[in-house]
């Protein structure tokens, strides 16, 4: 007697179709309006986060710090642009640093003769440089990192030509340019008679000036030290000093800080500076003496400012991202959750009635349990059949 026992192959669909895990079938679950509108609150306000969480990654943020100042080699540029209601035949301007070097050697500050009354179109855009950099000296701490932000280097424009010239002759001396200084303290000045350098020091000589002619009432239009840079401030621009007194000493003691900025896209080394300001006038009879003049008084400070821009990581970014999204989520499911039991308890349910919400639990669905000797045909391929292993066995009587 022959017993043939042949083993049937498992198809690959039943493979793919194989899932241990129990599922929930659609008749188990109840939808309801609470978890609905849970379900788009919270996707409403994951694209929020989503929205706000990315500008704030894209929005930079400016680290300041104050280190010694080690660079003793460097050399200043201080930029000037100033009118004095003098010709410029009566006065002069040069300057005179702690090292006592020629005053040449600097370089000279151009010389213009103009009006100093200002026309209409001037006058407007001069008062308003005033005003905003008025403002700006006031409240420079709470708008610091907006300016710093803004990437404007030139706060103002260039006062507008004149139109039509006056018919009276011309009564002022504008100065301006661009000097290269040593990195030390100095004087820079604009006072009565031209210049002359002598072996220590140099003198101004003013033989044919007589003391009506001493109208040293000035505006200035442009200070500044270094290169323009956006977020700095430059205290001593729109600043006019009138007077009616023949002799006035008006003195600015400037602090100069130097400043290093690293942005993403470039690295500048600058300054800014703080100032006081001083006038009286000379009356050697009443014992106020001195000498006429504009005295700008530098020092450089002992320590430096660094300016450093500055941003989260990407996986931070999406880190923090990550944490929000699935936070809000999980809180959600349990706001449905309860909810949904508050509700049932008013209603006289037992609490768990409710299964819907975006972390509802399933109920306990096991999977039935298949028979040992069950078979399964199929095969792996719907026209390939695989191999089959055959066990034949002999049974003799006796």
């Amino acid at each position: 007697m022959l017993r043939q026992r042949i083993k049937k192959v498992v198809s690959l669909k039943t493979v793919r179709e194989l899932d241990a895990f129990p599922k929930v079938p659609e008749s188990y679950v109840e939808a309801s309006p609470i978890g609905g509108t849970v379900s788009v609150c919270c996707w409403l306000a994951i694209l929020f986060l989503v929205y706000s969480e990315t500008r704030y990654w894209l929005d930079t943020r400016f680290l300041f710090k104050f280190t010694p100042d080690t660079d003793f080699d460097a050399k200043l540029k201080i930029n000037i642009d100033m009118t004095v209601a003098t010709p410029c035949n009566f006065i002069g301007a040069d300057i005179v640093d702690s090292t006592n070097q020629n005053i040449f050697k600097f370089g000279n500050l151009e010389q213009e003769d103009t009006w100093w009354e200002l026309n209409r179109e001037q006058r407007t855009h001069f008062d308003t440089m005033r005003s905003l950099n008025s403002y700006l000296r006031e409240e420079f701490h709470a708008l610091q990192l907006l300016l710093w932000k803004s990437g404007q280097a030139a706060m103002f424009g260039t006062l507008p030509p004149r139109k039509d010239e006056p018919k009276w002759p011309k009564d002022a001396c504008r100065i301006y340019g661009t000097l290269t200084l040593n990195k030390v303290s100095g004087n820079l000045h604009v006072s009565a008679g031209k210049s002359l350098a002598l072996p220590v020091g140099h003198v101004h000589l003013s033989p044919f000036m007589t003391d009506r002619a001493m109208n040293f009432s000035h505006r200035i239009h442009k200070f500044s030290f270094g290169d323009p840079s956006p977020g700095i401030i430059h205290p001593m621009e729109g600043d006019e000093k009138i007077t009616d007194q023949s002799s006035m000493l008006y003195q600015y003691f400037i602090q100069v800080v130097p400043t290093d900025v690293d942005t993403f896209f470039s690295k500048m080394q600058t300054y800014q500076y703080s100032v006081k300001d001083h006038d009286r006038p000379i009356n050697h009879r009443n014992g106020s003496h001195g000498v006429p003049g504009i005295f700008f008084k530098y020092d450089m400070s002992a320590l430096k400012v660094h300016v450093i821009q500055e941003r989260d990581s990407l996986g931070q970014f999406l880190t923090r991202l990550s944490s929000m999204i699935c936070g809000l989520y999980v809180c959600s499911g349990f706001l449905n959750n309860f909810v949904l039991c508050v509700i049932g308890l008013f209603n006289g349910e037992k609490p768990g009635a409710h299964s819907s919400g975006p972390n509802q639990q399933p109920p306990n669905i096991t999977a039935a349990p298949v028979p040992n000797n069950a078979i399964m045909t199929a095969s792996l391929t719907p026209d390939i059949p695989l191999s089959l292993p055959v066990e034949t066995s002999v049974i003799k009587k006796t």
